[in-house]
């Protein structure tokens, strides 16, 4: 019984280190315990058997926990879960390549500052210059930059 017991706690500590480092990396929660458990075997080697035994057993113990850990390192299991590419796109899509400054247009909302107005049949996110525009206004762009349109 003391084996069984003994060699639970060994190897579900090694099971946890190995969690630890190959899955859920940067928590150290797990590996933290799995810590604990391991050295809770070894404390229960020293408390079950003589001191020569006891010492067998944390030196294999040790020696497991650290090729674990360096195995777990080196395997690159971890790069499957690393972000590998970069955003391409950016702020300015060209949305509002076919407006020109001077452009008229009608709003169909309210610009509060900012509403909605067409220009020809499409349909543009703008802000209003001086504050407050009614509904079905007539509006004239006077500044485009990005996807900011600034109207009057």
């Amino acid at each position: 019984m003391t084996i069984l017991v003994l060699s639970s706690l060994l190897i579900i500590g090694l099971v946890l280190l190995l969690a630890e480092v190959l899955f859920v990396p940067g928590t150290t929660v797990v590996g933290i315990f799995g810590l604990a458990v391991s050295l809770a075997g070894v404390a229960y080697a020293f408390l079950s058997f003589d001191a020569e035994v006891a010492w067998w057993i944390a030196s294999i113990a040790v020696i497991l926990n650290l090729v674990a850990i360096v195995y777990g390192f080196k395997s690159g299991l971890w790069n499957r879960f690393s972000l590998k590419s970069s955003m391409q796109g950016g702020a300015f899509d060209g949305r509002t390549d076919a407006l020109q400054i001077g452009m008229p247009g009608k709003t169909i909302s309210d610009l509060k500052p900012i509403g909605k107005a067409s220009f020809g049949d499409v349909v543009y996110e703008v802000k209003s210059e001086n504050g407050f525009i009614a509904v079905e206004t007539d509006v004239t762009i006077i500044k485009i930059e990005n996807n900011k349109i600034l109207v009057k």
